[in-house]
């Protein structure tokens, strides 16, 4: 009942009394954590850090006590029995993916845990209807926290990315959602099953949302805009407007940009709620795009064209006088979206001299295709043309989806 009521207080204050964040927040939480945390103790200046230093330094980091092998030893006992409502004193712990290259533990509090759904649900439910909603997840973890916020005001289901896709199918036609949440390759996979619903929100949560596969989904679903969740183990970063622009949510985090050209930038996240695993000059490698112009909604939020990738994802090729050239994963992707009916696919760099494709119904036509698309980017930026492979596209569930990896180490 507690929880339920501070859920309540964050959407209530999320939902009508949003405004960038105040000098006095900041103020509070730099005091709080010089005070609660061992690792900021002692610093005058608050250093930039990453997840590789926010692991080796996890002890003195966070404030509530927990020891990094105890909780890492903990979040992959309940990926193994998938078993998620346990806590470690008093604490909920969770295991992130990886995907950065270092794999890592969470941890967050029962009022923070209160507040990311509070706050999420202000900003992801529908104008005009707060009641009646009924929201599917996809997702490869359940919570005992949508268990919580299940009532006959809101009602969740969740759906096990790992289960039988026929029954989750049976099961999403029956539930009908109004919201429907999940991860672009799983809208994908559900619209290949024409499921007879039509959710006046769908959702997208985990993985990059392609322009592309954008695209599908809304045709899919016959909606004009899908919504983005940027969310990671960092945090609940952004959310998409009704205009289909993703704002970041500066009205509890502070953005600092590492600029990489004119329009790119790392950002250096800083969360002025999050206190029992602060994160503080936090650098994320995601790749974000600054839109140019003012987003239409009338949101001062800092306003992206788009999620690019990861800054481990950016291809890297020998010049042509033998110097590293490096190459953004949407140039890459444009190696394939120029060439007519590609579907779903892959782009994999596996060596420096070596690119591999994974594509649908591979024809010589296409492969011809998109080897003359690579070959205009390397005289372009003046690199050596890779050996270029192709092989068939397999979807699968067990991993996130990334249309263009490196992985080259």
């Amino acid at each position: 009942m507690i929880e339920k009521i501070l859920i309540l207080f964050y959407f209530i204050k999320a939902r009508w009394f949003t405004r960038k964040y105040s000098q006095r927040l900041y103020n509070e939480q730099m005091k709080f954590i010089r005070t609660h945390s061992p690792f900021y103790a002692d610093k005058a200046d608050i250093p930039i850090i990453d997840k590789k230093i926010m692991m080796e330094k996890f002890n003195e980091i966070n404030t509530v006590g927990i020891d990094k092998d105890e909780a890492l030893a903990f979040a992959i006992e309940c990926e193994k029995t998938r078993e998620f409502g346990k806590k470690l004193h008093g604490v909920t712990i969770g295991l992130s993916s990886g995907t950065s290259g270092h794999r890592g533990v969470f941890v967050v509090s029962d009022k923070e845990r209160a507040l990311w759904a509070g706050t999420i649900l202000a900003k992801a439910l529908p104008k005009g209807k707060i009641f009646g909603n009924r929201i599917a997840f996809f997702m490869r973890a359940n919570s005992e926290l949508y268990e919580t916020v299940h009532s006959n005001i809101i009602k969740f289901k969740f759906f096990d990315m790992y289960g039988d896709m026929a029954n989750n199918i049976s099961q999403l036609q029956e539930f009908n959602p109004t919201i429907l949440i999940a991860p672009p390759s799983m809208l994908l996979e559900i619209s290949k099953h024409s499921p007879n619903i039509r959710p006046i929100k769908v959702v997208s949560i985990a993985e990059i949302l392609e322009e592309n596969d954008s695209e599908i989904i809304k045709k899919a679903f016959g909606v004009s805009v899908v919504h983005q969740v940027y969310q990671c183990t960092e945090g609940f970063l952004g959310l998409t407007c009704e205009c289909g622009t993703l704002h970041l949510n500066e009205d509890f985090i502070v953005i600092e940009k590492e600029w990489i050209d004119e329009h790119r930038f790392y950002p250096i996240i800083t969360d002025l709620k999050r206190r029992s695993q602060p994160m503080i000059r936090y650098r994320l490698n995601d790749i974000l795009v600054e839109k140019s112009e003012p987003c239409k909604c009338g949101s001062k939020f800092l306003a992206l064209e788009k999620i690019e990738g990861r800054q481990d994802d950016v291809f890297e090729f020998e010049g042509e006088s033998g110097e590293k050239v490096k190459i953004f994963p949407d140039f890459i992707r444009r190696c394939v979206l120029f060439v007519d009916n590609i579907g779903e696919y892959r782009v994999r760099q596996i060596a420096v001299d070596k690119v591999e494709i994974l594509i649908d119904d591979i024809d010589e036509n296409r492969k011809g295709a998109i080897v003359a698309e690579f070959e205009k980017l390397s005289n372009h930026f003046k690199f050596k043309l890779p050996q270029i492979t192709f092989a068939n596209y397999e979807y699968s569930r067990n991993r996130k989806l990334k249309r263009v990896e490196k992985i080259l180490w």
